[in-house]
């Protein structure tokens, strides 16, 4: 008879794994759009492991490899070592400081031989594990501060690790799993707080800091007029409006300017405000003087890639130009085509209509996730695939959001499309142990 081996099939939800196939072989055909040569034999470059493409053919064969040793894998296996994967995680980050590769100014690689491995990426798959076994343990309320705090510290030190690394696009990262904590109960609260921050850094680029701060005042006290009744009563919601007033203006003030002066390296500066379009003001070039003094030859246009990219997009037009005849992606107009502005080569060869399908794709990847992670019987299976959900999502998200001038360039790859064998890898392992953990969803995992 023939029928899968039900040691390996049984309770796979295979809709997942064919959309994982169908994003790969995307991938796998943007890679070869983009750096393809003309003449050169198809299927011998697919095979000799010297082009982009045919490396990605081997890293996806690998990736496959670990795939089917982890549906092999007891499901018990993940949640208890999750605590020992998260400690090998950040020893893995501790020791890019002393045998680190200055490439692309990051300082978060490490060379073995002819590939590049990124911990910061394997990384992620360490902290959704520990993230989702700290959220799991009976033990812990997650509606007292002190879980919340623990819970964050786990997220951010590795994050924190990675800054230093100068990485700070895959830093921001893992502010996504703040979603899964959200899903387990962080108030809402502190999520508004977080995106009345962005806000407020937002403002403080766009707005002169004179009107921003008579702005901020006139709402707080506007604020108070219209709660006047409360403050009547409760003397200490007036004390609020006037720390939350002080505390908006002191970012605003001098939070923001002291990042961008000391924190931020003058091309992120650079960056940030090419997406604002505006130019840097002279402050924050003041204070990057000896950056400029040290750096060499004419000064970099940061704004290149972008205009680049867009031309490209608006190039495929509705249908597109077809694969290998587009004529800024094939030429080598856009800057890091193969990895962080893969999807241009999809925009420019099959238009808005393969952009589109495309993104269904995604969107039906990550419906699928949630979907799965909520039908789980155990916490921590619901929480890692939060996680796997937050991590893609929020790839996705800054990824197509760079190609078209919405977002920072800061070097996040498209999952599963990307060029890259660390980064095909950790998506690859998240995805399979979730599919792993589904399979086995009848059991209460701890």
């Amino acid at each position: 008879m023939n029928r899968r081996d039900p040691a390996i099939s049984k309770g796979i939800d295979w809709s997942l794994f064919w959309i994982y196939l169908i994003l790969v072989i995307v991938g796998l055909i943007a890679i070869f759009g983009a750096t393809y040569k003309e003449g050169d034999p198809v299927l011998q470059t697919f095979i000799n492991f010297k082009t982009d493409y045919s490396k990605q053919l081997y890293f996806f064969a690998v990736a496959l490899l670990l795939g089917l040793f982890i549906l092999l894998t007891d499901s018990k296996f993940f949640s208890a070592t999750a605590n020992i994967w998260y400690a090998v995680g950040i020893f893995m980050l501790l020791i890019v400081f002393p045998f680190h590769s200055n490439i692309k100014g990051t300082q978060s690689i490490i060379k073995l031989g002819a590939f590049n491995f990124q911990p910061a990426e394997f990384c992620k798959i360490c902290v959704a594990l520990a993230l989702a076994k700290y959220l799991s343990r009976p033990d812990t309320d997650f509606s007292r501060t002190k879980s919340q705090l623990i819970a964050a510290c786990l997220v951010l030190f590795p994050a924190v690790l990675t800054i230093m690394q100068k990485e700070t696009g895959l830093a921001l990262v893992f502010c996504a799993f703040f979603l899964v904590m959200y899903r387990e109960g962080l108030p809402s609260g502190i999520l508004v707080i977080g995106f009345a921050t962005g806000t407020l850094v937002v403002a403080t680029l766009l707005m002169e800091k004179n009107t921003l701060a008579l702005t901020l005042t006139a709402l707080a006290i506007i604020t108070a007029y219209f709660m006047r009744r409360q403050i009547s009563r409760r003397r200490s919601v007036l004390v609020k409006i006037i720390v939350l007033w002080f505390l908006c203006v002191s970012v605003q003030r001098f939070g923001v300017p002291f990042v961008f002066k000391h924190v931020l390296k003058l091309y992120q500066v650079e960056r940030i405000y090419s997406t604002i379009g505006k130019e840097v003001p002279q402050e924050y070039v003041d204070a990057h003087k000896k950056e400029l003094e040290s750096q060499t030859g004419k000064k970099k246009d940061t704004d290149y890639n972008v205009r680049q990219s867009k031309i490209a997009i608006g190039s495929g037009g509705v249908i597109g130009k077809g694969l290998l005849k587009g004529t800024q992606t094939r030429y080598g107009f856009v800057p890091e085509q193969r990895t962080d502005f893969i999807f241009d080569t999809i925009a420019e060869g099959f238009g808005f209509i393969g952009c589109f399908i495309l993104l269904c794709i995604y969107m039906l990847l990550l419906f699928r996730i949630v979907t799965i992670s909520e039908r789980q019987r155990s916490v921590f299976s619901r929480c890692y695939g939060y996680g796997v959900a937050s991590v893609i999502f929020f790839h996705l998200v800054i990824n197509v959001a760079m190609t078209v001038g919405l977002a920072p360039v800061i070097g996040i790859p498209l999952p599963f499309i990307s060029y890259g064998g660390t980064s095909l890898l950790t998506f690859t392992i998240m995805l399979f142990i979730l599919i792993r953990l589904d399979a086995d969803r009848h059991m209460v995992l701890r």
